[in-house]
């Protein structure tokens, strides 16, 4: 009899930020948002020259844990979700950790995007969302194999979920994803009258 199985899988985290720990306040984390988008100059500079949509902190501000309690207590809730990731992911450390590298704020504004990317130098990238408004644009993960498709027809629209060359995921206020950092993802235009607010992180595998 012949057997068909599912090789080479691709693991997403999706839970609750209080899924293991106790959560951050999301009210707190969104009004410090919205104050070091105000504050940030050199952020709202570096948007402006790259024609970025609405505002990141990714290039102007590398130590949100070090200035602002919330981010630090963030990012311990964060490392437990990490761990419990990496156990699923079956990764051998070899008796090192993966630490949080960097962590940023993404406001997304009525029809902005973020255009498809990866991660690199990371090994765990993820995202905790701040602002989720009703018809704002889910995140958008793309099968990595996509480029060697070549001559393959496309899928039927009601195909199994695995197999589709595209997933989507609509989070929810205090939820956090996670993935391995060379899934490639974007972030289609957001649809909604107003922000998109989330709070975007990498983990690297310390010396």
């Amino acid at each position: 009899m012949a057997k068909i199985k599912s090789l080479f899988v691709t693991r997403l985290y999706h839970a609750p930020l209080c899924e293991h720990s106790p959560s951050v306040d999301i009210a707190e984390l969104e009004a410090t948002c919205l104050s070091i988008a105000d504050d940030d100059e050199a952020g709202q500079d570096w948007c402006e020259e790259y024609d970025f949509p609405g505002y990141t902190s990714y290039a102007s501000l590398d130590d949100l844990p070090w200035r602002f309690p919330i981010f630090a207590d963030l990012g311990k809730v964060l490392d437990v979700h990490v761990a419990e990731f990496v156990k699923d992911l079956a990764f051998d450390l070899n008796g090192r950790k993966l630490v949080l590298d960097s962590l940023w704020i993404n406001i997304l504004p009525t029809g902005g995007t973020h255009s498809a990317h990866i991660h690199p130098h990371s090994v765990i990238s993820g995202t905790t969302y701040v602002a989720m408004p009703e018809d704002a644009s889910a995140i958008k993960y793309e099968d990595p194999r996509l480029a060697f498709m070549m001559a393959a027809p496309p899928r039927v629209k009601d195909a199994r979920q695995e197999i589709r060359n595209f997933h989507y995921v609509a989070p929810r206020v205090g939820d956090v994803l996670l993935w391995e950092s060379w899934l490639r993802h974007e972030v289609p235009m957001n649809m909604s009258d107003k922000e998109r607010i989330s709070v975007s992180f990498n983990y690297a595998w310390a010396e």
